[in-house]
């Protein structure tokens, strides 16, 4: 049996393959070498997050992921991070092809109205004073509620500061404060004929913004939780850097 090459028909023996030069993929690319944005990033944090929150990963694994989501250079790098994850998208590099320039344009999002500016103080005597809403929040705020009542919603403000404390005095009133699920709250105060609660709670993402309330309840009460379900999504990581 001649186990000599296969000739040609022109009497040439094919051209040998290139040594030490693996075959390459089809369809492969070199976009893992990419540089990813500070906008990919967040994409896969929040993937990450909502893993967390599903019970998908511990606390340790999710903040062992994300210190590795905002270190990393290249999608490359990112890949792997929510490769084991239902909520995969499949490689990151794959949402760099162009769109066809006969694809339909998606709606544009309507913007979000401004974020109001408010004030450092809410004051209720016999009344009631409620924040909530798309609202500024800097790094301190104080209320006082006097036979009155005071409401801090927290769920769809614009945190401007890595950590915000509330100072919170309730003299025959009530102060209710809610924050998003995904920050880290902590805090306490006094209660002298009355309550003090704060359901304290440590977010596993290591660059969310905390909150810290503390203060007086005399015959009144202070009561501060998160709020199931509602997620705080205005805030870049590098903006709360300090």
């Amino acid at each position: 049996m001649d186990n000599s090459p296969e000739q040609d028909p022109r009497g040439k023996s094919p051209a040998p393959l290139p040594k030490n030069e693996p075959a390459q993929a089809p369809g492969t690319d070199l976009a893992a070498e990419l540089r990813a944005s500070d906008a990919d990033r967040e994409r896969v944090a929040e993937l990450l997050r909502d893993a967390y929150a599903e019970g998908r990963l511990t606390v340790d694994e999710h903040a062992e992921r994300i210190e590795a989501v905002y270190n990393a250079r290249t999608f490359g790098e990112l890949e792997p991070l929510t490769r084991d994850l239902p909520s995969h998208p499949g490689p990151i590099r794959h949402n760099l092809t162009k769109v066809p320039l006969d694809a339909p344009t998606p709606a544009p999002q309507p913007p979000l109205p401004p974020a109001r500016a408010e004030a450092p103080t809410m004051v209720a005597v016999f009344g009631g004073a409620a924040r909530k809403g798309r609202w500024r929040v800097g790094s301190h705020l104080k209320a006082v509620a006097v036979f009155g009542g005071i409401e801090i919603d927290l769920t769809d403000a614009v945190f401007e500061s890595p950590e915000v404390v509330i100072e919170v005095v309730s003299v025959f009133g009530g102060v209710e404060i809610r924050v998003p699920e995904n920050v880290s709250l902590h805090g306490g105060g006094a209660g002298v004929f009355g309550g003090f609660e704060v359901r304290e709670q440590t977010s596993a993402d290591p660059y969310a913004p905390v909150v810290r309330v503390k203060g007086a309840a005399v015959f009144g009460g202070v009561e501060a939780k998160p709020r199931r379900g509602k997620k705080l999504k205005e805030w870049v990581r590098r903006q709360l850097d300090s």
